[in-house]
């Protein structure tokens, strides 16, 4: 595959300018794609979510609480999850994906002080608790923030 050969999808780009309603060899014509008659085919068709005068589906459901738009879900690991790893080993997110410890890191990857630790590793993750990376040091690791 080359850079010239590359084209879209068959069928995902599609012309603005389609003219609706100009006869019926345009394949578009007559009803222009309303169907025959109904409010729907009318000019002044309800909004999205007009329900016909029934109390429309989101002011029936029960709004509660509040949801941060900036908060991070982080991940947390424990120490001893890091034990499956070599002496010496370089441990990055991906690296944990790898080792099926982590399945989605979402917004980051925090390693905790839970468990014990027996190796010697670097590690390289968002975040870390205090205790973890005391652990990691003490041991002759290093506990490197990305």
């Amino acid at each position: 595959m080359d850079l010239s050969n590359l084209r879209p999808a068959e069928g995902s780009v599609q012309n603005d300018n389609f003219r609706r309603g100009r006869g019926h060899g345009s394949g578009n014509g007559k009803t222009a794609g309303k169907g025959h008659k109904g409010q729907k085919a009318r000019s002044g068709a309800p909004r999205p979510g007009f329900e016909g005068g029934q109390m429309p589906l989101y002011r029936r459901l029960p709004k509660r609480g509040f949801t941060c738009r900036n908060s991070k879900e982080i991940v947390g690991i424990n120490m001893s999850a890091l034990e499956v790893f070599d002496n010496d080993a370089v441990v990055t997110v991906d690296s944990l994906i790898e080792a099926g410890i982590v399945k989605n890191p979402r917004d980051g990857v925090k390693i905790l002080g839970g468990g014990e630790l027996t190796k010697k590793l670097t590690v390289q993750v968002n975040a870390f608790s205090a205790s973890a990376k005391e652990k990691i040091e003490a041991l002759g690791g290093k506990a490197e923030v990305i």
